[in-house]
């Protein structure tokens, strides 16, 4: 055979016997492209899309300080992220404006003191307000005398006059303090006072007493010159009252639509709280990190004081955190009913606190 134009011989290669023919190249590039895709997902890292944590906004009682920091402890040490949900943490106002942001849907779970809880949650049926963890299984309520002036028991508080701010939750439970300690309130006055003011009328005898938290009026008069040995501390619990006191709170919608998320953030928060008793130091260094003009010593203070007068109870020691029992909590309800003259039985125990989101027993020892 020759090529038309050169009339060069054109060399045929003819397939050898028994060898298979070539494959047409159409087949060869397909076949290329699979293997080399297959070869390229085998060398490549599998991609995984991941879920986002579920968040939860965390809304504290007050300024960043040693009572509230296991919530800064739980952040920093990673407590959150091991347990899968995104919590962030605002400081707060007051105990007594976390359930109205609550019921508004400002914040998902809050942190705050439990008596004002109880309040909104009778005035408010329709908010929902849940209790779902209880931090202090005592209340720091109290009140605070002179050691060296003639209050030496609630009831040589008859005749005299108390100093307080009108919203101090001290003042507004008094009523049921004085039944419980048999004082008759009629015959206790009381003048209201800015809460900068109320520990000076104190050391300046303008009051013959105050009402407020244990770790905040002791630690106020220690720092204006009324050391601890000069105070005479009349804890309500010691006298009849046996009031819950900070508590973690939600509401029955928030918890119904989310009830991994809730159950994860309140392991990890009591997580924290175990891990400030474990190792105080650290926590106050976290605090001091979180909130740089924290003076370290009086907030150290602070925590030994709310750990010893507040949180570690008989109860907390034998059956860990959050170890409620119902009729108590009903015994705390009908106090605040009586002290706001609000209607008896309108909220029940089981309506206000669920332990259904608590972490197993195990991870509630202390």
């Amino acid at each position: 055979m020759t090529d038309s134009t050169s009339r060069r011989p054109i060399l045929v290669a003819l397939p050898q016997a028994g060898a298979r023919p070539p494959l047409p190249l159409s087949l060869l590039t397909r076949r290329g492209a699979v293997t080399a895709l297959a070869a390229a997902a085998i060398a490549a890292p599998r991609l995984v899309h991941a879920q986002p944590a579920p968040r939860v906004r965390l809304l504290l009682d007050w300024a960043f300080q040693s009572p509230n920091a296991f919530a800064l402890v739980a952040r920093d040490k990673g407590f959150f992220r091991e347990a899968g949900v995104d919590v962030s943490i605002e400081r707060g106002s007051g105990s007594g404006r976390v359930p109205p942001q609550l019921a508004a849907g400002a914040a998902d779970l809050g942190y705050a003191d439990i008596n004002p809880a109880i309040r909104f949650a009778i005035e408010n049926p329709n908010a929902g307000i849940l209790c779902v963890a209880v931090v202090l299984d005592r209340s720091p309520l109290c009140v605070i005398t002179r050691a060296d002036g003639p209050v030496a028991t609630p009831k040589d508080l008859e005749g005299r006059t108390l100093a307080a701010p009108d919203f101090d939750a001290g003042r507004q439970l008094f009523p049921a303090f004085a039944r419980a300690a048999g004082i008759d309130r009629a015959r206790v006055a009381f003048t209201s006072v800015s809460p900068e003011l109320r520990e000076p009328m104190l050391v300046q005898r303008r009051a013959e007493g105050i009402t407020g938290f244990v770790t905040t009026s002791a630690i106020a008069l220690k720092g204006i010159g009324l050391g601890h040995a000069q105070q005479r501390v009349m804890m309500y619990a010691d006298h009849g009252l046996d009031l819950f006191g900070a508590a973690l709170l939600t509401t029955r919608a928030f918890a119904d639509a989310n009830p991994e998320a809730l159950r994860r953030a309140i392991g990890a928060l009591l997580r924290g709280v175990r891990a400030q008793l474990a190792d105080p130091a650290e926590a106050m260094a976290i605090l001091k990190r979180a909130e740089p003009l924290t003076d370290v010593a009086l907030e150290a203070e602070r925590h030994a004081m709310n750990v010893d007068r507040c949180l570690m109870t008989p109860n907390v020691r034998e059956n860990g955190l959050s170890a409620v029992d119902p009729q108590r909590m009903s015994h705390g309800i009908a106090a605040v009913e009586l002290a706001f003259g609000l209607g008896a039985g309108g909220l029940t125990a089981e309506r206000f606190w669920t332990p259904d989101f608590l972490p197993p027993r195990a991870e509630r020892d202390v």
